[in-house]
């Protein structure tokens, strides 16, 4: 045994985050495609039989990396919320925020690769379903006005969007889109007519 399998022995947890980063990036520079558990296991630095000790399968290996970036998209979320002073729409402001963050990286971003996939795997889809509607549950009180739900559906929109624009040339600027879809939160507080 040699001291670098020692010490990933004694550190389970690093070796985990490492699959877990590899992985990621893998789908991110080459598409989901690319994530084989031999090259995310060559990747990390471990056997394929040290990422089945982990990870069991691809598929759980490929929802443990979602899982870990929606655990990432909740640590951003909630970064935007906590300097936001308003309370009613709040989390929609933050989910705002965090759509239109990742623009410049267009393919580059975490989330794309595994994004085109979400529409295909149903697994995918329950998670980030199941993420969303425990926020939206959590923040009921204060997002849950038609108005701000329009304001996070055009965000998804403008996430898609990103996805399907070609990686060459300049991004799109999305300021004016971005700062409209905040004021929108504001006015979801006055009653429609």
């Amino acid at each position: 045994m040699t001291d670098n399998a020692y010490s990933r022995k004694k550190q389970p947890e690093q070796v985990r985050r490492a699959l877990l980063d590899c992985a990621a990036q893998l789908a991110v520079e080459n598409g989901l495609s690319a994530v084989t558990l031999q090259a995310v296991a060559e990747a990390a630095g471990v056997t394929k039989g040290g990422l089945l000790h982990h990870f069991a399968s691809k598929q759980i290996l490929i929802e443990a990396v979602f899982a870990n970036l929606l655990a990432e998209f909740r640590r951003e979320i909630d970064g935007y919320m906590a300097k936001d002073e308003r309370s009613f729409g709040r989390f929609t402001r933050a989910y705002v925020h965090a759509a239109f963050a990742d623009h410049e990286l267009g393919m580059r971003s975490p989330w794309a690769a595994l994004s085109v996939s979400l529409i295909a795997e149903p697994a995918l889809r329950q998670l980030w379903s199941d993420w969303l509607e425990a926020r939206l549950l959590d923040h009921h009180e204060t997002d849950s006005a038609p108005m701000l739900e329009i304001v996070r559906l055009a965000a998804d929109g403008v996430w898609l969007s990103d996805l399907l624009q070609p990686e060459i040339g300049p991004r799109r600027d999305l300021t004016g889109l971005k700062s409209h879809l905040l004021s929108l939160t504001s006015e979801a507080a006055v009653p429609v007519l």
